[in-house]
């Protein structure tokens, strides 16, 4: 799982939520705290994690680096449970399988929190199986509750795992001791959590993007959750999951895990639109589970395998082939590995739009950001735009306690757009698409006066973010048509010299 993290660990340009993580992160703790009371509470702890990372050094790999060492901390965490819960070569299947699981090396590679809480959530079952089987030491309780309020406190959605404890809890038929401790520590997350729900459902504006997920949800996050996603490989870990049912001691812990926390979150977004993949990634590491302890149980019978005896050479035999066959799910997964990697599978990569800005952007030329959130793409990377003028900024982010900064009123803006020639707009490719009006005054103004006044030029477009050159019409009607112009030097008035650039696909 490491070397899988780190492969092709440096993309060469953040998109927009890790551009979040790397701003926030760079920031000092009072900023951050600011910031955290009008947004992102809910992943304010991990915000003052990164705080401490970044302050090594600030940069994308070390931005991902704890992502990667969290999901290599799941893979062992799943191969503990895989060994606990049946025997040593089903931890080690289970912990390859979520290692070469495309899903997974998609968020080890993420500047964000899902990776670490899926290790969280791991650890945390891991110590409520070895509380629930053994004799536990005084205290381990408290370690399992401690471990899960940590991790909520990462992301409060993993809550949910609590029902699928319950669930492992009910089916294992543990005596009222057990439910009593179990429901203290319960208690405890819960004691935690509360106040982080309670800010957070100030901030829930922040999740209205999100829609209800219907069967076409329910179907991806199947495929997402086996090793391929398609074809021969799905079918047989689906098969290997139903078959890894009859191991029953194991299935208690990986069904309730695998299937709980995504159907209620799915079920609750009927209502409150919640849902994201990434939000239940934790639940994942049940599926590797019970396609080990299926295969395990196909290989028992082919072989008549025991657990001691004259047939143990048997038993190397079949660890070596299941081995072999986890390498052989992921050279065919090689494909979606590469094409992960690759900067163009993300939302947008805001180095791509610094770039094009620093080429094409004249000095003192002045720029739009709309809605102003896509500010992060100049924050993120300041010398892609140290030439562009932002005419709307009335004070900076962590001046104002927020996260891209406060804009001028809309008649301070349009008087100073009055005297410009030419503007460049950053902007979210749905809003220019669309011509939707924005909510914010400010926001309908820009798109109002550049609609009216101006013509749009060239453009470079990735994925949700548009980088578009506008010129004022009067002015445009000076300038000679593009064929007129092939071959001449760059222009010192109006117009760019560089062609119009076509949208750049982006795998969604």
């Amino acid at each position: 799982m490491l070397a899988i993290g780190l492969w092709g660990l440096d993309r060469g340009g953040m998109w927009g939520d890790e551009s979040v993580t790397f701003l926030v992160g760079r920031r000092t703790v009072p900023q951050i705290w600011q910031l955290l009371h009008g947004m992102d509470a809910v992943h304010g702890l991990y915000y003052l994690f990164m705080h401490a990372v970044l302050a090594v050094h600030p940069g994308e790999v070390v931005l991902r680096l704890p992502s990667v060492c969290g999901a290599a901390a799941a893979a062992g965490l799943v191969a503990a449970l895989g060994v606990r819960l049946a025997r040593p070569r089903v931890g080690l299947w289970a912990g390859l399988l979520y290692a070469v699981t495309p899903l997974t090396g998609h968020y080890a590679q993420e500047g964000r929190s899902y990776a670490i809480v899926a290790a969280g959530v791991a650890g945390a079952t891991l110590l409520l199986v070895r509380a629930v089987e053994g004799r536990p030491r005084p205290g381990w309780w408290w370690r399992y509750g401690g471990v899960l309020a940590v991790t909520c406190l990462l992301h409060e959605l993993v809550v949910l795992v609590l029902c699928a404890h319950a669930v492992t809890l009910l089916l294992a038929r543990v005596p009222r001791r057990v439910w009593l401790d179990w429901g203290r520590a319960a208690g405890l997350v819960g004691v935690v959590v509360l106040p982080l729900v309670w800010v957070s459902q100030r901030q829930s504006g922040q999740v209205a993007w999100l829609v209800v997920p219907g069967w076409d949800k329910a179907d991806l996050l199947v495929r997402d959750f086996a090793v391929g996603p398609e074809g021969t490989v799905f079918w047989v870990s689906v098969a290997l999951m139903v078959v890894g049912l009859a191991a029953k001691r194991l299935a208690a812990v990986a069904l309730p895990l695998l299937v709980l926390p995504p159907a209620i979150l799915m079920a609750v977004s009927q209502f409150r639109p919640l849902y994201h993949e990434r939000y239940v990634l934790y639940a994942l590491a049940g599926a590797p589970l019970l396609v080990a302890a299926g295969f395990d149980r196909v290989a028992a019978a082919l072989v008549h395998l025991r657990p001691r005896g004259r047939h143990l050479r048997h038993g190397r035999l079949v660890t070596l082939t299941g081995v072999l066959t986890v390498a052989l799910v992921f050279v065919q997964c090689l494909p979606l590995y590469r094409q992960d990697r690759s900067p163009a599978h993300r939302p947008e990569n805001l180095a791509a739009v610094a770039a094009v800005a620093a080429r094409d952007i004249r000095p003192g030329d002045p720029v739009l950001y709309l809605p102003s959130t896509w500010r992060l793409a100049a924050l993120t990377y300041p010398k892609g735009f140290r030439e562009a003028r932002d005419v709307a900024l009335s004070e900076s982010g962590p001046r104002s306690g927020t996260l891209s900064g406060l804009e001028t009123a809309p008649g301070e803006l349009r008087h100073k757009l009055a005297g410009v020639d030419r503007v460049w707009v950053v902007a979210d490719s749905k809003v220019m698409r669309s011509g939707l009006a924005p909510g914010d005054p400010t926001d309908r103004l820009k798109l109002a006066v550049v609609e009216e006044q101006f013509t749009g030029r060239q453009k470079y477009v990735s994925g949700r973010v548009t980088l578009r050159l506008y010129v004022r019409r009067s002015v445009q009607a000076a300038v000679p048509p593009p064929a007129a112009r092939l071959g001449a030097p760059r222009p010192t008035q109006a117009g760019p010299a560089s062609p119009t650039r076509q949208p750049h696909p982006v795998p969604r």
